[in-house]
């Protein structure tokens, strides 16, 4: 191999992926791809440790890396560790042990985008909101109880107020699990019996009355911004529920989101970054969320802006360490 080694850590199946490891490849890169799921039966490793830390070695079947050769580390959305027919709790026992083992021996690697330690703590919904706000970002009302007399109080003093899941977990149905998307909410809702709002804990914002949406991708220090125009009730409330009613165009993102955004970035020790946002008619870019994980392939595939090529160098640059 004679190009930097990036190390990809996705299931098999991820077509954000593929961009990246195919503008990788037109690089002249060498693209050591796998899958959690691909230990133990087919990936193999060995981790020796000398004075200078941890020598690792990973072989899938023909193709070998050694970490110390790895410029970066791409973690998309691996799978679980699979152990076959073995029986629980031994498999309980095994996955615990490939965490903390190859899980480890990875970790102690410096250049991830991002690393998991960072994208896990990251993912908390409460915690954004509360790091946005003390990054200068402006944010919605927000009340997260499971108590429906004070998401009445709460819900009666907006003019309109919505739901909004805060993980990424499908919800069970009848049928196969169906994505839960931002809804308003009605007095039916908030019944006095306790009802839904009881089961568990519930995010309540006020429903921000938005000129348009904005998909903020950022890796390292580079912004892509795109907004996002639906052209139906369903698609205003939240683009994801009707992505064929969406209109899309690259914009200039404002000196104080841009400011803000950075200082999130910095608090949560991200490389790469999903931001959501909110444009009121005045221009006011209203802070929704962040995914540390998210998708921004399609993005690219709208607007033309080169999402893939940024990652690709931060991937193969001596770029900021997580």
């Amino acid at each position: 191999m004679t190009g930097p080694v990036v190390l990809v850590v996705t299931h098999w199946f991820d077509p954000t992926a593929d961009v990246v490891v195919g503008e990788l490849g037109r690089r002249g890169a060498w693209v050591f791809r796998f899958d959690a799921a691909d230990f133990p039966r087919r990936l193999r490793v060995t981790g020796t440790l000398g004075p200078d830390g941890w020598a690792c070695a990973l072989r899938l079947g023909s193709r070998h890396a050694e970490l110390a050769d790895v410029s970066g580390i791409y973690f998309r959305r691996p799978t679980s560790f699979s152990f076959g027919t073995l029986p629980e709790p031994d498999a309980a026992w095994a996955r615990e042990e490939a965490r903390a083992g190859l899980g480890g021996l990875l970790m102690a690697h410096q250049r991830w985008l991002n690393h998991p330690h960072h994208l896990g703590y990251a993912e908390y919904k409460p915690v954004q909101l509360a790091e946005a706000a003390r990054a200068g970002l402006r944010v919605p009302k927000t009340l997260i109880t499971n108590d429906p007399g004070r998401a009445r109080e709460f819900t009666a003093g907006l003019d309109q107020a919505v739901y909004k899941q805060m993980s990424a977990v499908r919800p069970p149905g009848d049928g196969e699990p169906q994505m839960l998307y931002t809804s308003v909410v009605e007095e039916k809702h908030l019944a006095e019996d306790g009802g839904a709002v009881a089961a568990t804990a519930h995010m309540f914002q006020e429903r921000i009355q938005a000129d348009y949406a904005v998909r903020l991708t950022v890796v390292d220090d580079r912004m892509f911004a795109a907004a996002i125009r639906g052209s139906s009730p369903r698609a205003c409330l939240d683009w994801r529920s009707e992505q064929d009613k969406l209109t899309y165009e690259p914009v200039t993102v404002p000196e104080d989101a841009a400011r803000g955004t950075r200082a999130l970035m910095r608090a949560f020790s991200l490389r790469f970054g999903a931001f959501d946002f909110l444009v009121t008619d005045d221009g006011g870019w209203v802070f929704l969320e962040v995914n540390p994980n998210g998708q921004w392939a399609w993005i690219e595939q709208a607007t033309g802006m080169p999402i893939a090529a940024a990652i690709s160098d931060a991937l193969t640059s001596s770029g900021p360490l997580t």
